[in-house]
């Protein structure tokens, strides 16, 4: 299925409407930080606090009164199936670990999914009340003003986002590191994959690659980047959207580049190229 034009323009509203909240509510917690209880979910750096769990509750709760048959898929929650063919994907506070250590560098984000595409994104970082958002065929927006990335840089002279996070080998995360260097490129990473992405789409950054996310921290920015003009890999096929997959995207002309790298460093390009 596909939504109609109509049906697009009422969930794009509801999810910049449901972003400001829950940043709203987010952003309390985010200034009494002392107060909060933090659990460690899988080891390593992987933290929840209730603030995730309740700014998720909030989005869930809005989304049930809103459009009770679509499904919602959520990084705290889980999977909750609709019977619509429509599913949110949400996660309620991307950069949990800077949030945490009192960094800005976190936002809110939400994408609404239909057929293996992200038809909407948005994406809210409170700290500097920047607002992302986009819908199929409608562009991609910062605080309403249109964006796209970035017109002529490249893996030479931009700066590339870059993830990390303990499913993937150290010595993996070494060697691309070490291969974006000796190209002459630079990385740029601060614990948001969403936030991360929404930076390509704004011309920011010129890219971004992580060897495996999950689809709540990166569908709304892969959405921005499509509506932007950018590219990126499928990260939905096979069980991306439920077990997370690589992603790869960024401006057109930094393509060759990232898959340049990829090869020197003996990684698959399969769904990139």
């Amino acid at each position: 299925m596909a939504l109609s034009p109509e049906q697009r323009a009422a969930r794009l509203a509801l999810a910049r409407e449901v972003a400001r909240e829950a940043g709203a509510l987010a952003l309390g917690y985010f200034e009494r930080l002392a107060t909060l209880a933090v659990e460690f979910k899988q080891g390593g750096q992987d933290v929840v606090s209730i603030a995730d769990r309740e700014v998720e509750v909030l989005i869930r709760a809005r989304i049930a009164a809103a459009f009770p048959d679509d499904g919602v898929l959520g990084e705290e929650d889980g999977l909750a199936e609709g019977s619509s063919g429509v599913l949110w994907v949400v996660d309620p506070i991307d950069g949990t670990s800077p949030f945490l250590n009192g960094l800005s560098h976190w936002c809110v984000s939400i994408a609404v999914a239909v057929d293996g595409e992200a038809e909407i994104g948005v994406i809210y970082a409170p700290v500097s009340n920047e607002f992302f958002s986009a819908a199929k065929d409608m562009g991609a927006f910062l605080n309403d003003a249109p964006i796209e990335v970035a017109p002529s840089r490249s893996i030479e002279d931009g700066l590339l986002g870059f993830g990390s996070n303990h499913r993937i080998p150290p010595a993996d995360v070494g060697r691309f590191v070490t291969a974006l260097l000796d190209a002459g490129g630079m990385f740029y990473r601060n614990g948001s994959g969403a936030l991360m992405l929404a930076y390509v789409a704004c011309g920011r950054l010129v890219g971004y690659y992580e060897q495996h996310i999950n689809s709540w921290d990166c569908l709304a920015g892969l959405c921005l980047i499509r509506e932007a003009g950018g590219w990126h890999n499928d990260f939905l096929a096979g069980e991306g959207m439920l077990r997370g997959n690589r992603i790869a995207g960024g401006a057109p002309q930094m393509k060759a580049g990232l898959i340049a790298l990829l090869e020197r460093v003996g990684a698959s390009t399969e769904t990139i190229a």
